[in-house]
């Protein structure tokens, strides 16, 4: 009977200890398969909370906490000017100085400072100008404003077309500004509020000074219109001037030299003896 136990009790040690050693091997085995998989992931991206549209925002709109939300964006990735949630700088005045939409973002857009006014400001064309800039109004029409398809934020060149003083020909079209801004069309100074029918009758456009100066001497002293410019078109037009003799393939006219009177000498005959003396005299006729 004491065999029989003894021999029942090292076929169970040797049973366990193989489990035991299987176990063992089956842990190893997982560990060394999800150590494995672990180095295999790409490594964690760093992110910030920041704060972005929850719904489309128009011009002109009074932007609330109810506008927003945020998402967990890319630290290396973040925006100029966006506002962190860390920070919680976009609503830090509160509601009695509100922020307002100064251009139309979509959902899921990021909240950016040029995009909305600072604190208490309200939108207009103030806040959409360069420093050193002054807003331009110029008269169009069907034709010269593009037919309707002018937009806040397209930029444009203008012509000149009219007749040069002490030129004494005819009428001529000169390009006189390039790449020129356009900051409203109308009264509106966001191109989702424009029709794709509408007949401009004044566009506004973003100029220094000194071609505000042009433009209004220009503007009344001739007609001015404008040409769409594309959108990725970094190009720099040239100088061009068209008058009408060169536009209906007219050579101009050499000037002629113009030759200078000779000075008229007049004179009287003598005889003196066998001689004959001409003594000048002055000239009657």
């Amino acid at each position: 009977m004491r065999l029989v136990f003894g021999l029942v009790l090292i076929l169970g040690l040797a049973l366990a200890g193989g489990a035991v050693f299987m176990a063992k091997n089956y842990i190893e085995g997982y560990q060394t398969a999800l150590a494995q998989e672990r180095a295999a992931r790409p490594a964690p991206v760093p992110t910030e909370d920041v704060f972005v549209a929850a719904r489309a925002l128009k011009y002109g709109e009074i932007l609330t906490p109810e506008d927003v939300r945020t998402v967990a964006w890319p630290k290396a990735a973040l925006p100029e000017g966006v506002f962190l949630a860390s920070a919680g700088s976009l609503f830090d005045e509160g509601e009695a100085r509100p922020r307002t939409v100064t251009r139309a973002m979509e959902e899921n857009e990021a909240i950016l400072a040029v995009k909305v006014t600072e604190p208490g400001e309200a939108a207009g064309l103030t806040t959409r100008l360069p420093r050193g800039m002054r807003a331009f109004a110029i008269k169009v029409d069907v034709a010269s404003g593009v037919s309707g398809f002018l937009r806040p934020g397209d930029r444009v060149d203008i012509y000149w077309t009219g007749r040069a003083v002490g030129s004494g020909g005819g009428d001529m079209t000169k390009l006189i500004e390039t790449g020129v801004e356009l900051i409203a069309v109308d009264q509106s100074a966001d191109s989702a509020e424009i029709s794709d029918t509408t007949i401009a009758r004044t566009v506004t456009v973003a100029a220094w000074p000194q071609q505000v100066a042009a433009l209004a001497q220009a503007q009344s002293t001739g007609r001015l219109a404008l040409s769409l410019v594309g959108v990725n078109d970094d190009t720099v037009a040239e100088a061009i001037e068209v008058d009408q003799m060169e536009l209906l393939g007219i050579e101009k006219p050499e000037p002629t030299m113009q030759k200078t009177p000779e000075k008229e000498v007049c004179t009287v005959r003598t005889r003196r003896g066998n001689e004959v003396v001409e003594i000048p005299i002055p000239c009657t006729n």
